[in-house]
């Protein structure tokens, strides 16, 4: 069986959940014998191998625009798999939705995981939205199958597009403090920060967590790991902030530095809004973090309703409240942390997760 993938930046390139998805389930793919190809963004990979990990890699060109170079590399990449010797594709990203009239054409089995709810996100405004939710509504009828990544998720879809999905997860791996002083460097000290790691994008509401923390009056410093890649006035708003005690990182590409800022933050403070099983609130868990996360449906699955973690409203004033409660409570922080990793259930690892997606992939190759 060969599987291609489509709709990420490409293996072993990480730069978000899809590409962390992309690597884990390709690698475990692999190890059960099925062939793998991946369809990589060309003009990111300065050295371009055909091969790696056993791993096909197939390197697609696109026109560099900020809305529309993903849609374009994906068009390109699913015509080129539908022409070559594949079984089944797998498209990451609802985005990708009309482009199964393609491989219907073409008769190739498909599964989409569609992620979150694009749509609704600020950065998509008017005709980007509408575009978002009409791909979201084609991939339903175009996709042989749905996977969503939350049980949330799976609702969402049955009441707005009446379409059943099957609910697979992203997965994460348990991790512990290996070199703390890597974080020295930064001028922080372990338990005397709080930690943000997202795209400085509306949806995962920075600019609420610097106003909220500000408010509180905390001694403590706010790091904040992560930009965008372009130029925007959102972005520029929040990193013009001026306060001694925030601190922006940017991107860490450095693995073992980023998991050493996850291990030994005082909390992490999780705004992200509209996805479904978010990757960097799975990396908080793993790394046993104390988290303060915005009270949406899907952080509340994800947190067990509060088991795993404290929610706050959206709102600058009930999160300066609730960071000025958790300082007044070592006790329920560092019980937050020793639990914190429990949430990690079967469904969030990732052997269970590459098996889930075997199953399907049997099921829709005997069919075909």
């Amino acid at each position: 069986m060969t599987i291609a993938i489509i709709g990420s930046r490409g293996y072993p390139y990480v730069y978000s959940g899809y590409e962390t998805f992309v690597k884990e389930l390709s690698e475990r793919l692999v190890h059960k014998n099925i062939k793998v190809k991946i369809y990589c963004h060309k003009n990111l990979f300065t050295v371009q191998p055909k091969i790696v990990n056993g791993i096909e890699l197939i390197y697609v060109p696109t026109i560099e625009t900020k809305s529309l170079s993903q849609l374009i590399h994906s068009f390109l990449s699913i015509i080129h798999a539908c022409c070559t010797r594949t079984d089944i594709i797998l498209a990451v990203n609802a985005a990708n939705g009309p482009f199964g009239i393609i491989t219907k054409i073409f008769g190739k089995p498909t599964l989409i995981n569609v992620d979150g709810l694009e749509w609704l996100r600020p950065k998509w405004k008017g005709l980007g939205a509408k575009y978002f939710y009409f791909s979201a509504k084609w991939a339903t009828k175009l996709f042989d199958v749905i996977i969503t990544d939350a049980e949330e998720m799976h609702k969402v879809y049955l009441k707005e597009f009446k379409k059943d999905s099957t609910v697979i997860a992203y997965g994460a791996n348990i991790s512990q403090s290996v070199n703390p002083a890597l974080i020295n460097q930064f001028n922080i000290k372990p338990r005397e920060y709080y930690l943000i790691v997202g795209r400085l994008i509306p949806d995962n509401n920075a600019d609420l967590i610097v106003k909220g923390f500000v408010r509180s009056g905390s001694s403590k410093k706010l790091v904040i790991v992560g930009d965008v890649p372009y130029k925007d006035k959102y972005a520029d708003s929040i990193k013009s902030a001026t306060y001694s005690n925030i601190i922006f990182l940017g991107y860490i590409t450095n693995s073992e530095i980023l998991a050493e800022l996850y291990h030994n933050c005082f909390a992490y403070i999780h705004g992200h809004e509209f996805g479904g099983t978010n990757p960097t609130l799975l990396k908080a868990m793993a790394s046993s973090c104390a988290i303060l996360a915005l009270d949406t449906v899907f952080n509340r699955e994800m947190l067990l309703n509060g088991e795993y973690g404290l929610f706050f409203e959206k709102n600058a004033v009930s999160l300066s409240l609730l960071i000025q409660q958790v300082e007044q409570k070592n006790d329920l922080m560092d019980e937050l942390r020793n639990k914190s990793g429990n949430g990690l259930t079967e469904k969030y690892n990732w052997d269970h997760i590459t098996d889930a997606y075997i199953s399907i992939l049997n099921k829709l190759v005997s069919k075909s």
